[in-house]
């Protein structure tokens, strides 16, 4: 690509054909996005995978994000839907922390699971090397690779250790094994080739989703509503029972101290080290047990439906009743500890509320979301192409034509995301990441995207933070959708001589709020939140900058959005305040636990 621009744009358009399935992944189609890679930023390459989430993948695009870095693999490992044989075909070429984030996964077929534990001895290994950037390293090969056999076997480490997999990887019978089973299974990624076989054709219909969308409001019509099911997936293989997260129990065997040494029927990694002795700082500190557990432990008496929790993201994680017995040595009659199973608990033995299935409304708009979404990622890509000149020279009017649809279709994008963010709030499956958040900048990039806006409405907008290091504890996109949001409503509401005022501070004796008050312009003083709540788009009579959903929707959106990030938004009589967990707390300058 002659600019960068023209990379992005071309990146984008191509991972977003591929992962509909619009366009045959070749090993052309490859060799272009490998090419393109290198002059595309990683925060786009990350943003493609994200949006390939919505998407099915297959195995040889996922193949090529996964070689990529963390950032952009793990949305895609994350949420990639591949067969067995495929996944298992590419373990080898993923890198630790690929196939770490596999790990994590709850709908992997068992013998994906299998093949993962293998991988255990090498990826588990503490280095006290220092760390090394993976993508400034060579590919690892695949097991049966040409340069992985040539490779002495006994090479060893700095430290003197050869791993027990590298001694195995030399001996000829293993070769031959995992060439045939390479064979047998799957081919290998393709490698890049030195020119791309042939040029991408084929339209990309956006008559297609809508016939799609029909076709999915007819069959939710003709099948009726679901009654139960389980929640935000499908049915769960009945092959995975074993080591899945709904697996029923496992049995245990522990050591003198109270400690299982000894499980069956669950994955190791995810009990093997926990205590049930109740003692203070005992296992790796991710689970508890109850008072039934311990007091029996302290007299070496049996145990019966002891309660035990286990923290943290591995499939095991959550409530588990025990019931064990204790074990004496027979000839000197020593405590050797205790033997058991464990079992999810009933229904009847748990206080907390029932997950309820996703609301039938909030599902189907998320899915009716993502269909829009694609045509509408797809205007802007081309419109940014036609209006770079990527495809060649284009007369001046239809770069313009090509500006305004771009310019519009981002906007619709926006629409998008909103009723996306509002459908998930309503679901309850909004997925935020604490981090700290720097005011001051996320409010200079919010001047500077409404600044045509202002133009445009022909008011000012000031901003007064009081300190530069005050910041906000919260999922950074979240929080730059809120403050966005919020201010764009206000100034899409001022007129001519307005002047909007954003002031930045801390609240709190110990500064544990951070605060942002938005000054209201005149059409907004007087209002009651509910008034503004009634503010609605006027369609076409709309005036320019007004959100697209209409100004009460963007503060209702701001409003919930608050609330999901540990806020609050009040309507005061002279501006709207805005209240957000502070990262920092002034009185001592640190960082804040909540």
């Amino acid at each position: 690509m002659a600019t960068s621009l023209g990379a992005q744009s071309m990146w984008r358009q191509l991972v977003d054909l591929a992962g509909q399935g619009r366009v045959p992944v070749t090993e052309g189609l490859l060799y272009r996005l490998r090419a393109l890679r290198t002059q595309v930023p990683q925060a786009v390459r990350a943003a493609s995978a994200r949006a390939l989430a919505a998407t099915t993948p297959p195995a040889p695009l996922v193949a090529l994000f996964a070689e990529d870095a963390p950032a952009v693999a793990a949305p895609v490992l994350r949420h990639a839907s591949l067969g067995a044989d495929a996944w298992i075909a590419l373990l080898p070429f993923l890198a630790p922390a690929g196939r770490g984030v596999l790990r994590h996964r709850r709908d992997l077929p068992a013998p994906v699971r299998q093949a993962l534990g293998v991988y255990g001895s090498v990826d588990f290994v503490l280095s006290s090397s220092a760390p090394v950037d993976a993508a400034s390293q060579p590919a690892v090969p695949a097991p049966g690779a040409g340069d992985a056999l040539r490779r002495d076997p006994l090479d060893r480490d700095d430290d003197g250790f050869v791993p027990l997999a590298r001694v195995a990887m030399g001996l000829p019978v293993v070769a031959n094994a995992f060439r045939a089973q390479a064979a047998a299974r799957a081919p290998s990624p393709p490698t890049m080739p030195t020119a791309p076989d042939s040029p991408l054709h084929g339209p990309f219909e956006i008559a297609d989703i809508v016939a799609r969308i029909d076709a999915f409001q007819r069959q939710r019509e003709e099948a009726g509503p679901a009654d139960g099911g389980p929640v935000d997936g499908g049915p769960v293989d009945a092959g995975n029972a074993s080591i899945d997260a709904e697996a029923q129990g496992f049995r245990f065997e522990t050591d003198m101290t109270g400690t299982i040494r000894w499980v069956s029927g669950i994955a190791r990694e995810a009990v093997i080290g926990v205590s049930i002795s109740g003692a203070a700082g005992a296992g790796p500190g991710a689970a508890q047990v109850d008072g039934a557990a311990s007091g029996a432990f302290r007299r070496r008496a049996r145990m019966s439906d002891a309660r035990l929790v286990l923290e943290g993201s591995v499939a095991a994680a959550g409530a588990w009743r025990l019931s064990a017995v204790p074990v004496f040595d027979p000839a000197s009659g020593r405590f050797m500890g205790y033997c058991g199973q464990a079992r999810r608990p009933r229904p009847d033995e748990q206080a907390e509320p029932v997950r309820r299935p996703l609301p039938l409304a909030a599902d189907s708009l998320r899915q009716l979301v993502h269909e829009l979404r694609t045509p509408a990622t797809a205007i802007v890509g081309f419109a940014e192409m036609i209006d770079a000149q990527v495809l060649g020279p284009v007369p001046g009017v239809y770069r313009d034509y090509a500006g305004t649809i771009g310019a519009q279709s981002r906007a619709l994008l926006g629409a998008i995301d909103d009723i996306d963010t509002a459908a998930r709030i309503e679901a309850g499956a909004l997925e935020l990441r604490p981090m700290t958040v720097p005011m001051q900048p996320l409010l200079q990039r919010v001047a500077a995207d409404l600044a045509a806006l202002v133009t445009v409405r022909g008011s000012a907008l000031a901003v007064a933070v009081a300190t530069s290091d005050i910041a906000a504890h919260g999922d950074d996109r979240a929080t730059e959708r809120l403050v966005g949001r919020l201010v764009g409503a206000v100034v899409a509401a001022s007129t001519r001589g307005d002047v909007v005022l954003v002031s930045v501070g801390g609240e709190g004796e110990g500064g544990e709020l951070v605060v942002l008050r938005i000054s209201r312009p005149a059409a907004l003083l007087g209002l009651s939140s509910d008034a503004l709540f009634a503010i609605d788009a006027d369609g076409d009579d709309a005036p320019p900058g007004v959100p697209l959903l209409g100004t009460g929707f963007a503060l209702r959106l701001a409003r919930n959005l608050a609330a999901e990030l540990g806020g609050s938004l009040s309507f005061e009589s002279q501006c709207l305040t805005l209240r957000l967990p502070a990262a920092f707390t002034l009185a001592v300058d640190q960082a804040s636990t909540s």
